[in-house]
């Protein structure tokens, strides 16, 4: 007999396991790079993801700027500064394949090149290649391990125009970040500690690799250590960019998550905000409301943004539950 909750328990699966307007390509593919020469980037749900729309003005600026990195590199072929910015610039236009393209061709140069394998690793998460991304940044860490950290410089600065991160904290971040991402929540809370250590060097990199620590111990059910993690945040932090997180924490830190689901723009800042959101939602036992936030996060906000690629690996975890069996 089919019963009504067993007709809101199909209808909630299906909500999660149709996506709308595609037609998925094969995971498997997707996760050994088999299309990385294609302009296209397909999102965990086999949904083509279309490169957003740059305002004339600023595509006029990156292009301006892609061409001068490219003329350096074809100045000095041999420099790993230039590979490195030559990739950056093409990303910065959603060119993501041609990024991982020029930072390859860079990495047959500097084969050591920690900081090659860096961006490349971000750039492999970007385009949903996971397995690939934490090759990159493992070996990105094996290679700076005991070098001295540098300051990386911004490609978009912040309005102070200072860079907040490091070439080992960014190595650190992604890095945990992927582990994250495929639910490898053990390892990733080990990666994130080791994070967190490297970003007390401002309060941007403190709240950005405490967010994701948090949720990480969260995961695992070491909620006493999660609330020890939030005892260096405090509301009169130097905050410079991370101004998503900061809040975010501030939340966690309060009684009750009582996150407030105001309005905000398609931005990178509203992925981060519902992603935080839907966590709060999931981890404190409502795992409904906690669709409804992850769903407007792949519906809503753009594609590139971490909190959008967590939102969407989530949606996956979920659906492979339920093929296991999962009772929502």
């Amino acid at each position: 007999m089919i019963t009504a909750r067993g007709v809101r328990g199909a209808l909630w699966l299906l909500a999660l396991t149709v996506p709308v307007g595609c037609s998925p390509p094969d995971s498997t593919l997707r996760e050994a790079g088999r299309a990385p020469h294609s302009t296209t980037v397909w999102s965990l749900s086999g949904q083509r993801l279309e490169a957003p729309e740059i305002a004339a003005d600023r595509r006029a600026a990156l292009e301006a700027d892609l061409a001068a990195a490219k003329a350096a590199l074809a100045a000095d072929p041999q420099s790993e500064e230039a590979h490195i910015w030559f990739g950056r610039r093409l990303a910065y236009q959603y060119r993501y394949r041609e990024a991982i393209d020029a930072f390859s061709a860079g990495l047959r140069v500097h084969p050591q090149s920690y900081r090659l394998l860096r961006h490349r690793g971000h750039r492999y998460i970007t385009t949903r290649q996971f397995s690939l991304a934490e090759r990159d940044l493992r070996r990105a860490a094996e290679l700076a391990a005991g070098t001295a950290d540098a300051v990386e410089p911004d490609g978009a600065p912040n309005a102070a125009g200072l860079p907040r991160s490091t070439d080992h904290t960014n190595i650190w971040y992604h890095f945990a970040l992927v582990q994250y991402l495929r639910g490898e929540f053990a390892a990733a809370e080990k990666s994130w500690a080791r994070c967190v250590g490297l970003s007390r060097i401002n309060d941007d990199m403190l709240v950005a690799s405490t967010y994701w620590h948090y949720l990480t111990l969260r995961r695992l059910g070491r909620a006493e250590e999660a609330r020890a993690a939030l005892e260096p945040i405090r509301q009169d932090m130097e905050i410079l960019e991370n101004h998503a997180y900061h809040a975010l924490l501030l939340d966690f830190k309060s009684v009750g998550h009582t996150l407030a689901r105001a309005p905000m723009p398609a931005s990178i800042d509203r992925a981060t905000w519902l992603y935080g959101a839907a966590m709060a939602d999931l981890l404190d036992g409502r795992r409904r409301a906690a669709v409804d936030q992850l769903r407007d996060i792949v519906n809503e906000t753009p594609w590139p943004a971490f909190g959008h690629i967590a939102g969407e690996a989530e949606l996956a975890r979920m659906r492979r539950e339920a093929g296991a069996g999962y009772a929502p």
